[in-house]
């Protein structure tokens, strides 16, 4: 594996700024970069625990939008993840989707693992750049 930045930068910047002023909800990135340890299917399914309840609602938007930015970034690697929108009442798609993501090669698991780490680390660092003060992320 060689270093690629892959724009990380710029596409954390542009989610943080996206979703700012919407309260609570870039303060989700620290939760994204501790969710990473936890693999890609967990990550890629934080979305679907959130999207449903009306107070998280933004949140669980935030995640799916951040999955899909990641998707995009790995296009160039040849290596492509789902990213269609799944409701989360559809049990059958959310299993297949799971099931891709673990039978992914496992060099190609670490290469995103390494890459989905360094773009959440960017979101992180734009989050508390960009966090409004005295909002609820300026807590988080």
């Amino acid at each position: 594996m060689t270093w690629q930045p892959y724009n990380l930068d710029q596409e954390a910047q542009s989610l943080v700024l996206q979703y700012r002023d919407l309260e609570g909800v870039i303060g989700q990135s620290h939760k994204m970069r501790a969710t990473v340890a936890f693999g890609l299917e967990r990550f890629w399914g934080e979305h679907l625990r959130l999207i449903d309840k009306p107070k998280e609602q933004n949140k669980g938007k935030y995640w799916r939008e951040t999955w899909k930015t990641f998707t995009n970034i790995m296009l160039p690697t040849g290596i492509i993840l789902p990213s269609e929108e799944i409701q989360p009442k559809d049990t059958q798609k959310i299993q297949a989707t799971a099931e891709k993501l673990w039978n992914l090669p496992l060099e190609d698991q670490r290469i995103c693992l390494a890459v989905l780490t360094q773009f959440c680390d960017s979101l992180v660092w734009w989050t508390q750049r960009y966090k409004l003060p005295g909002g609820k992320d300026d807590t988080e």
